[in-house]
């Protein structure tokens, strides 16, 4: 929400500089996003008449004016504008003005003839991005006045961001009555009285869909003065709320949304056919809207018809065919109240966000209708003239909101608060804010204003009270209260340190959306059931993740295109499955790596991010749960990595996650380059071994190294598996240090070089019992996979 403060103060105010209206209101739950000046700076600008206007003698797009800004004599000043003209009112740059700190204006020859001066456009001041000719300016306006007085341009606009609950404050209205509050000023409210009928003419309505729109009410306008323009004050305030001026209907409309909050909408008179229906869309009925799309409507939406079709998408855009236009001679203005269950969501699920939409959802006081309607009427009477015809009102009673009283006990008030506020400073505050209370034995019975959607329980007004008693004015203090600490099994896989660790291998924690398009769904996980959004954010956000690489590796292409080639991440978060009919939430922890192995320096070459360097990584990780021996990584398939390079993870029978290279369509298609991921579930390892104390021998350790020849095909981690299960307990490691194939080995062949480190308690080994040791191993080798002992 954008408003001028010029505009604000003449609902209110109170004495206090623009800082401190902004801090009042940020510290009031209606955040200050930004405080802009209404123009650039600039200076020197007057207002200045045209006295004639003669064509340049050598130039056929310029003109020498005669302009009266006030001085003893006429300026003369070479204008290139085409709508320059003799009488014209216009705002004239003077000599040593400045329109920005490099554009100082200087007496100048422009084709032989001398200018003094400049006439300026509304783009030259800063005033629209974008300009035909030069800016006019109202007959009366007074010759020689500092331009920035005269449109009151020593302004500033302020806006807020507001939460979803404080529909009421999307008006200049709305935030008045916060200011009034706090400030304790009082309200100047414009006069807004009853527009009497001129003419008979009435539209009839028939609102079908009562539970969606309680109240509707329109009017006829015959007559309008299709020459007429939006005038200048009007222009200027819509301009200041960041809201182009269109056309004098549209304005008027747009103008009232900006003052009071209510949406409304004009129909060309001529282009209803019988009377106004208010009813829910028959499934696939199109409607052209006013942007020029075509919906096709569905069954749960609700429109504005006549006899031939759909004129509007009620509460949030109106239609092209029954729009007001420069040929519109008689008008219909709508002001309803739309239940803002009827209309939530319904703009984004057919990709639009209007004015409207954003306040319907919210809530539109509900009692406004009818005074918008007369200030909408007595505006167009005033701009574009006409006849109003008396208003229509439609109204259901039981469907439109009930003032329900909220029961306020004065104890809980301290409970929350955390400090006692005396009976006639909660009596004040509530009353300011427009509610009503009646005394009950315990505190007071309260009834909220129909703008207050937010207030339906007690916390709800103690809220209000602390916000407006001010939360600087609440002490800190201490307080006490009983302590609960919770015991964390010794065995217990801790999140937090597992993230320490990535990091202390040089990852960054990524934090992703749970939503990702459907296509990359079907990307990296095809197989898993696809949980759609029902009310997406985008269609790009509209499946529920099933896996965190989709999101990494978004996260990785968006870091490379901006020239990171290195990038180490990591996330952990829930993923979502639907698993016999239930929804699953499962808790994860993924991580991706692309590029350079290691920040570039003199003392080593660089080399491109491995497999190996991945599983290392998440090795340490898995570590902290038990002996990483516990865990197996053995070839598998999964759709979304390299067939070649991809292990699924287990522990004992326990399917952990998986590790492995992303599939080189996926990185072609996502335009990556070779990016290894791992992903594994907590729910499997967050119980771990309890670190138990061995005590160190007094006698050295051992070291037999020997090679055994086995088939290509053969998994390393099998031979140290089936390795370590044989060794006797003499054997403190089994480790693998070479791997070799070529010359004197066999082609389909392949070298492990194995170390054993052995040690004893009671003595120092003998080599017997080393060489007993390692036969016991190579035994097993042997039976299990024809190993052979390398010459």
């Amino acid at each position: 929400m954008r408003f001028s403060e010029a505009w604000l103060r003449e609902w209110v105010n109170p004495s206090i500089d623009t800082q401190t209206l902004a801090d009042q209101l940020s510290m009031a739950g209606l955040e200050v996003d930004a405080v802009e000046p209404a123009a650039q700076e600039f200076n020197g600008v007057v207002v200045g008449e045209v006295l004639s206007r003669e064509q340049h003698p050598d130039a056929d797009k310029l003109s020498v004016c005669s302009v009266n800004i006030g001085a003893d004599e006429p300026s003369q000043i070479v204008c290139g504008a085409k709508n320059v003209a003799a009488g014209m009112k216009v705002p004239v740059a003077t000599l040593n003005a400045r329109l920005s700190p490099e554009f100082k204006i200087k007496k100048t020859k422009l084709r032989g003839v001398e200018s003094l001066g400049m006439i300026c456009s509304a783009s030259e001041l800063g005033l629209a991005e974008s300009s035909d000719g030069i800016l006019p300016l109202p007959a009366d306006a007074p010759i020689g006045m500092d331009i920035r007085e005269y449109m009151d341009l020593n302004d500033q606009c302020i806006e807020v961001d507001l939460t979803p609950d404080r529909g009421d404050c999307l008006s200049v209205a709305g935030i008045a009555r916060e200011v009034g509050v706090i400030n304790r000023s009082p309200l100047t409210l414009p006069e807004i009285p009853a527009v009497e009928a001129s003419v008979d003419d009435v539209r009839d309505a028939n609102v079908m869909a009562t539970n969606a729109c309680p109240r509707y009410l329109s009017r006829v306008i015959r007559g309008i003065n299709k020459s007429a323009t939006t005038p200048d004050w009007m222009v200027e305030r819509l301009r200041r709320s960041d809201v182009r001026a269109i056309s004098p209907m549209v304005d008027i409309t747009n103008y009232v949304l900006l003052e009071l909050g209510q949406p409304m909408h004009a129909f060309d008179a001529a282009k209803v056919s019988g009377a106004i229906q208010v009813r829910m869309a028959n499934n696939g009925e199109k409607l052209t809207l006013l942007d020029g799309a075509e919906a096709t409507l569905r069954d749960d939406t609700l429109v504005i018809a006549d006899d031939n079709g759909p004129l509007a998408m009620a509460g949030v855009m109106g239609g092209e065919p029954s729009s007001v236009t420069d040929s519109t001679d008689d008008i219909i203005f709508e002001s309803a109240f739309f239940a803002p269950l009827a209309i939530a969501g319904k703009a984004r699920s057919y990709g639009l966000h209007t004015d409207s939409s954003h306040r319907f959802e919210r809530g539109v006081d509900w009692q406004l209708q009818r005074t918008a309607m007369e200030r909408a009427t007595a505006l167009a009477l005033e701009i574009v003239g006409g006849e109003a015809g008396p208003i229509n009102e439609v109204v259901s009673e039981a469907d439109l909101p009930k003032l329900t009283p909220i029961g306020l006990r004065r104890e809980r008030i301290g409970r929350v608060l955390g400090i006692e506020i005396d009976d006639a400073s909660v009596v004040d505050i509530l009353e300011r804010l427009g509610m009503q209370l009646t005394a009950t034995d315990d505190g007071w019975s309260v009834v909220a204003p129909s703008a207050r959607f937010d207030m339906s329980i007690e916390v709800d007004l103690i809220e209000e009270i602390g916000r407006i008693y001010g939360y600087a004015n609440i002490p800190a203090n201490l307080s006490a209260a009983p302590v609960s600490i919770v015991l964390q099994a010794e065995n217990a896989f801790v999140l937090d340190k597992a993230k320490a660790t990535l990091v202390s291998r040089d990852y960054q924690e990524a934090i992703t959306y749970s939503f990702i398009s459907p296509e990359m769904a079907e990307l990296i996980t095809p197989d898993a059931e696809k949980i759609e959004l029902a009310n997406p954010i985008s269609a790009d956000m509209s499946i529920m993740r099933a896996s965190l690489i989709p999101g990494l590796l978004n996260t990785v292409k968006h870091n490379v295109a901006r020239q990171q080639e290195r990038v180490r991440i990591f996330e952990s978060g829930l993923s979502f499955e639907r698993i016999n009919g239930e929804l699953v939430q499962r808790q994860r922890l993924a991580g991706a790596v692309c590029g350079p192995a290691g920040v570039e320096q003199w003392a080593q070459p660089q080399r491109k991010v491995d497999f190996y360097d991945l599983k290392g990584d998440l090795e340490a990780v898995l570590s902290q749960v038990a002996d990483i021996n516990e865990f197996s990584f053995n070839a598998g398939e999964f759709t979304a990595l390299h067939p070649g390079q991809c292990a699924r993870i287990t522990r004992g029978d326990q399917h952990v996650g998986w590790i492995g290279m992303v599939h080189p369509q996926i990185q072609q298609k996502l335009d990556l380059p070779a990016t290894f991921v791992f992903e594994v579930a907590l729910d499997v390892i967050e119980q771990g071994n309890v670190p138990a104390f061995e005590p160190l021998s007094k006698f050295p350790s051992i070291r037999r190294d020997f090679a055994v020849v086995v088939n290509r095909d053969v998994a390393v981690g099998e031979i140290l598996e089936a390795a370590r299960k044989a060794a006797p307990a003499v054997v403190k490691a089994v480790q693998l240090f070479d791997v070799y194939t070529g010359e004197n080995v066999d082609a389909s062949s392949k070298s492990l070089a194995l170390s054993l480190i052995l040690q004893e308690f009671s003595h120092t080994l003998t080599d017997p019992e080393v060489d007993a040791a390692s036969a016991k191993i190579l035994a097993a080798l042997e039976e299990q996979f024809g190993a052979k002992l390398r010459d």
